[in-house]
């Protein structure tokens, strides 16, 4: 082994179904922007659905043996544990939580999981890899193509920093590990009042009207922010702000053409992954247009 490749951090990583589903685009530039800062990412071999929203409401035991077998998987791979989506990112960090402290759930869970539930890798969030561990200078370092001119609401929603004794990820009602990392990469975070206001979440099946109208108050306040798009870090957010755009223009008589972009697809454009290899064209809004005319692509 030489000494280059004896330097590199390794993760494991929990992409999710999302990932491997609706939000492919999220997995490809993920694993784009890591192999560009020359960060190891091994996918946990055979993991499976963490429960994501639902579980939890339906089965305690339930969710929480599911993330804990993931959990116990990870443990076979080298590193940290990496997660894209914010609602795995909760659900895993949750089950570390609350088994920790309650040794009968625990018993319980291990119980069906049929052998120990290995809680001690550290969960981590992209933002918090590209923040922390990688830092924030080395990411700066890093960019070939500044994103300069480009004005970006971060949207953090409900589940990347609450509750506060669970995520650990940032302030709970204020962070700012998004712009942080926005600003590093040379782009304009703008100051907006919906970057903390839930977009519908899972209702976008059941009760749709919720979702467009919640979704329609977060587009409407970017847009009054001045912003030129919206950066996410949650596939199911993703999916309500683009998908459902259409729907809530038309419903809402207005024009909002925001492109909705996952934080490692500005990322790994920045450090010089070409456009074409982060899945701009799968979504809804295209982002190219604006790209193009921001002379970022």
């Amino acid at each position: 082994m030489t000494s280059a490749k004896k330097h590199i951090r390794h993760y494991a990583y929990y992409p999710g179904c999302s990932l491997h589903a609706s939000g492919r685009e999220y997995d490809i530039s993920t694993r784009a922007l890591f192999k560009a800062l020359r960060l190891g990412l091994q996918e946990v071999p055979d993991w499976f659905c963490c429960g994501a929203t639902p579980a939890h409401n339906v089965d305690e035991l339930l969710s929480h043996s599911l993330c804990a077998k993931n959990l116990t998987l990870a443990d076979e791979v080298e590193g940290d544990l990496a997660v894209a989506c914010a609602a795995c990112f909760s659900r895993l960090k949750t089950t570390q939580h609350h088994l920790k402290l309650d040794d009968a759930k625990r018993k319980q869970v291990e119980t069906a999981i049929d052998g120990p539930a290995s809680l001690d890798k550290p969960v981590k969030h992209i933002l918090e890899i590209l923040a922390r561990d990688f830092g924030l200078a080395k990411l700066e370092e890093s960019v070939k193509k500044p994103l300069h001119g480009l004005k970006v609401a971060c949207y953090y929603g409900c589940l990347l920093t609450r509750p506060p004794e669970v995520p650990d990820l940032d302030d709970c009602e204020d962070p700012s590990i998004m712009e942080d990392i926005l600003s590093a990469l040379g782009a304009e975070p703008v100051k907006w009042s919906h970057r903390m206001e839930c977009c519908g979440a899972n209702f976008t099946l059941s009760r749709p009207g919720v979702v467009l109208q919640l979704s329609n108050a977060i587009l409407k306040s970017a847009q009054a922010a001045g912003a030129d798009c919206i950066m996410v870090a949650c596939p199911l957010c993703h999916g309500n702000l683009d998908i459902r755009q259409q729907n809530i223009e038309a419903k809402n008589q207005t024009d909002y053409d925001t492109p909705i972009f996952y934080i490692t697809q500005l990322a790994a454009l920045a450090v010089g992954v070409a456009a074409d290899k982060l899945g701009f064209e799968s979504v809804i809004v295209d982002p190219r247009p604006m790209l193009k005319e921001k002379q970022l692509i």
